[in-house]
């Protein structure tokens, strides 16, 4: 990952830094790997964003067909 610095404007290029780190979820990442996570907490988590993510998916769906 790659930010440049225009004009010595660091403040700037640290906000767009964060703003890519957190689109690659890597902030995310590194809070969940802190602690431990045992296999069964981390595979009912993953489930448990999986619906989420279904469930989001499908009311955009229903969102866009209602709007046709």
């Amino acid at each position: 990952m790659q930010v440049s610095v225009r004009d010595n404007n660091v403040d700037q290029a640290l906000r767009v830094l964060k703003k890519k780190l957190q689109r690659e979820g890597v902030f995310r990442e590194m809070k969940l790997k802190q602690h431990f996570e045992k296999p069964s907490v981390k595979k009912a988590r993953e489930n448990a964003e999986a619906i989420r993510r279904a469930r989001k998916l499908a009311r955009k769906q229903a969102q866009r067909e209602g709007m046709l």
